[in-house]
């Protein structure tokens, strides 16, 4: 597990190494928006494509869905609470970007490594079905609504809309189509989306990288932060523990969707921070310090799963 871990801590300090050295003098934020635009719009929805559509669905792909459910929406109402009524005096900027920092994983950008390193190729469904059945969904629908409530920049919203220009949900109802559909298939295109998806890793690794910065670090802030790791990386993982193993998930599918709820917080949520006017540095802050956490916590949370 160390040398895993040794080899995402590489790649991520690649990312950091650019924020810090800008080569060529492209600055980590232009490199990063370009980076996860290719990985949003073409090499992950090939991914997709390629995992779902040859991969067993089920009722643990229902129980998957339900788990991560229930982690998000009970650590979004202990965050609202927590920042509603324990810090009085936070600004709605920052609280809410804290909710959603709290509520969110990072369970496509850093799942996909961790899940494929720890259990296999065959794990990437899990990470794929955990993002795109359930977080990708409340983000876009619920985090919208939340975003809009405490952000500088309210704004009539549609989130039925923006869930609809997501490439890769289409690309999983493609797949999950073609695939409960028997549709084989065929070899050139598997090997097509195989070179295609095979990039998304390494550049998802680079580009959180990249998004991490202690800018916003002040001695002041690490009260503020406490509950977003505490949620994040504990409360989450226990919900989705109880969850999981009182609705039948097991093996290798119940260890996936505990690693799963055990990631730090999503990075996807900076989008919806910088359009509704959260504080972004203090998410991105969040990002950072969850991150840097998980390194130590996720393979504790692996030896208990397993």
């Amino acid at each position: 597990m160390f040398d895993i871990f040794t080899q995402m801590a590489a790649l991520i300090a690649c990312g950091v190494a650019w924020r810090i050295w800008t080569p060529l003098g492209i600055p980590a934020d232009t490199s990063r928006t370009s980076l996860t635009g290719l990985v949003y719009i073409l090499l992950l929805p090939a991914l997709v494509l390629d995992v779902l559509w040859s991969s067993p669905l089920g009722l643990d792909s229902l129980r998957i869905s339900a788990t991560a459910v229930s982690g998000i929406l009970v650590c979004m109402l202990l965050a609202w609470l927590v920042y509603r009524y324990g810090f009085k005096h936070c600004s709605k900027p920052t609280a809410g970007a804290l909710i959603l920092a709290a509520a969110f994983p990072n369970a496509t950008y850093m799942g996909l490594p961790v899940l494929e390193q720890l259990l296999g190729p065959q794990a990437r469904s899990i990470a794929i079905q955990y993002d795109l059945f359930a977080c990708t969904p409340i983000l876009l629908t619920l985090g919208i609504l939340v975003a809009s409530a405490h952000g500088e920049h309210p704004h009539q919203s549609r989130p039925l809309d923006t869930l609809m220009r997501v490439p890769p949900l289409w690309a999983a109802v493609i797949a999950v189509a073609l695939n409960l559909a028997g549709v084989p298939m065929p070899e050139w295109l598997d090997e097509w989306l195989g070179m295609l998806g095979i990039a998304v890793i390494p550049l998802m690794l680079i580009s959180l990288g990249m998004s991490l910065q202690w800018s916003a670090w002040r001695r002041h802030t690490l009260p503020l932060l406490l509950p977003v790791v505490l949620l994040q990386l504990g409360i989450m993982p226990l919900v989705a523990l109880f969850v999981a193993t009182n609705i039948g998930l097991e093996g290798t599918t119940l260890t996936g969707t505990i690693l799963e709820a055990a990631l730090p917080s999503m990075v996807l949520g900076l989008v919806l921070c910088d359009r509704y006017g959260l504080h972004t540095s203090f998410y991105a802050l969040a990002v950072t310090v969850t991150t840097s956490v998980s390194l130590v916590t996720i393979p504790l949370w692996f030896s208990w799963a397993s």
